[in-house]
């Protein structure tokens, strides 16, 4: 954890477009005046009650039965002036509190939906999330489960925030109304000689900072294990999210042992930090529990001289009590809500530093290589220098120019940067340096199709809307791609990343590009999962219904090859960049 300087100017970044440079800025200020001017009103009613106390329980003193019931249910003139009834000022306090609250709640939701989509939005752009996703900095600090920094972190920083800060507020203002009151009733005394006005101002003084530092010297590790904790909560539902991606895999694989294993670790650090929460908790509440138990009777104590002695009366007293607790509770905000400041502390250092990531994420997006659309036709490198996270050289000053009509097959030993290759040429990889150029019709396929969650149409015309094609289309090209029997299925809502085959989701890929008929189209083992018949099959279908695209290929299979005109071998020895090595091979039977 960082120093507290730091941490506090991470609060104030995080929180500060809101309110002073968003499209709702206006809005939200005025909901936000609004929350603070009702709760401020019910501080100042708080201090009404306070002088209906003393009015209430000296009626009961002097066993005056109509100032009782006056003061119960309508009002009654005071020396303090006229006093509403209990009846109308609790009908005042009510409304205040319940609507504070329901106004509290939606100033959160509506800050919550704006920085939910300002760090979507951040997170999206220039591909900052596939850049953060290759880090290599095993800490994982502020790229670890950006699931959960959106939609939790983002959640509680809003809600904590607004009620720290209210609270923080409302307690500054009840200690200046109430010290007065206080300062007033408990009266000079007299101490080793020493003459000590408005003393019981004093004593709730000393025992709020006594508590305060205790309670922080208790408190302070919270911090850092609420970090933890949140980080270690999300490991865990991440993995039992892979369990529920990749059961079929599990099942064949017989892994329930390994995975239960691997579940029970990520669990058992979920245990072991929570256990040093419990500790530290216990701790700080066996100190604040003691705390706000002596300061039931520690004001009566205190009093108690002046009221035997007759220079306060029962009322007065029970003023006098009330306001010690106003003031002292007020001085003690902190000691109460330290639990709270250490979680906002943890949840504010996971989103400060995910938005760090996020920013150093999109800095690599913009160096390194230059991606512009290539002249009609063609597809060019220049000078292009393609590294590993780790600096590893893949390739090192490569050129290539590929042209319009000449599909290309790329092969090469495993692990030696193909598909590396394939990213750089989609223009999504950061590390390394050169010239892309790639034309604009352009389509990539990945050996791994992404499956969106929804309806069987918006898998198929993903990433353009369900609208932009018409059934017939749709069915078209998923009978083409070897699927018929889905075509039924289209707006069935399903779990399609887990209800399809490896190699129905390539064929669904396929099916994308027949429909966007692009002029390019980049395959990275993109009918690995398919047997080679079927392989063999798409290409041709791909060849019929798309004769102008030109087909760039990475695979191993020689079937594969056979469907395009040159073959380009990328060759690497161990520990050295790689060197691209054209080659022809011979066409397909009627291609």
């Amino acid at each position: 954890m960082r120093g507290l300087g730091p941490f506090l100017k991470d609060a104030w970044r995080l929180t500060r477009p809101y309110f002073m440079t968003s499209e709702e800025k206006w809005s939200a200020r005025g909901l936000l005046a609004v929350i603070i001017a009702m709760n401020l009103t019910i501080v100042g009613v708080s201090v009404i009650l306070s002088y209906w106390r003393r009015e209430f329980y000296n009626a009961l003193q002097v066993k005056d039965a109509a100032a009782f019931l006056q003061l119960l249910f309508v009002y009654r003139s005071t020396p303090s002036g006229l006093m509403p009834g209990f009846c109308e000022l609790a009908g005042v306090y009510i409304i205040l509190a319940v609507y504070s609250v329901y106004l509290n709640q939606l100033l959160q939701i509506r800050w919550r939906r704006w920085m939910t989509r300002e760090f979507l939005a951040e997170w999206l752009a220039d591909r900052a999330y596939y850049h953060i996703s290759l880090t290599v900095d095993r800490a994982a600090i502020g790229t670890d489960n950006p699931d959960q920094r959106i939609s939790e972190d983002l959640r509680d920083f809003t809600d904590t925030t607004l009620s720290l800060s209210l609270g923080l507020l409302s307690n500054i203002v009840s200690l200046f109304s109430f010290v007065v009151i206080l300062w007033t009733l408990s009266g000079p005394v007299e101490l080793f000689g020493v003459h000590i006005p408005g003393y019981m101002v004093w004593v709730a003084l000393a025992y709020a900072v006594v508590g305060t530092w205790l309670t922080h010297l208790v408190g302070r590790p919270l911090a850092l294990l609420s970090f933890r904790q949140q980080r270690v909560e999300a490991d865990f539902r991440y993995a039992l999210v892979r369990v529920r991606e990749n059961m079929e895999g599990i099942a064949l694989y017989r892994g329930e042992h390994e995975e239960s294993v691997t579940l029970r670790e990520r669990f058992g650090a979920v245990v072991a930090n929570w256990r040093q929460i419990m500790t530290r908790t216990k701790l700080l509440n066996s100190l604040t529990n003691g705390y706000n138990q002596v300061a039931i009777v520690f004001p009566v104590v205190v009093a108690a001289p002046r009221y035997f002695s007759g220079a306060l009366q029962l009322g007065g007293l029970m003023q006098t009590v009330g306001a010690f607790g106003s003031v002292q509770g007020s001085m003690s905000w902190f000691v109460d809500s330290y639990a709270s400041l250490a979680q906002w502390r943890a949840i504010i250092e996971r989103l400060a530093t995910f938005d760090r990531a996020i920013v150093r994420a999109r800095a690599e997006a913009t160096g390194g290589f230059t991606v512009t659309q290539a002249p009609a036709g063609t597809v060019r490198i220049r000078d292009v220098s393609m590294n590993l996270p780790d600096g590893t050289k893949l390739l090192e000053g490569a050129d290539l120019t590929l042209t319009a009509g000449h599909s290309i097959v790329i092969t090469g030993r495993t692990g030696t940067g193909k598909s590396t290759l394939f990213r750089v040429l989609a223009g999504i990889w950061p590390f390394g340096k050169g010239l892309v150029q790639i034309p604009p019709n352009s389509f990539f396929l990945p050996q791994r199709p992404y499956i969106p969650l929804g309806t069987l149409r918006h898998v198929v015309t993903y990433p353009n809307p369900v609208e932009a094609f018409s059934a017939e289309q749709l069915a078209q090209a998923l009978t083409d791609a070897g699927l018929p029997h889905l075509v039924d299925r289209l707006e069935h809502d399903d779990n399609w990343p887990a209800r399809l085959s490896g190699g129905e989701q390539q064929r669904v890929a396929l099916a994308r590009a027949l429909l966007a008929k692009p002029d390019w189209i980049f395959m990275d083992e993109a009918t690995a999962s398919l047997d080679p018949d079927a392989e063999a099959e798409l290409y041709r279908v791909l060849k019929q219904r798309l004769p102008n695209a030109t087909l760039i290929s990475i695979a191993h299979r020689p079937s594969v090859a056979a469907f395009h005109k040159e073959r380009l071998n990328f060759q690497r020895e161990r520990g050295k960049p790689g060197v691209l090595v054209t080659q022809t091979v011979e066409p397909a039977v009627g291609d």
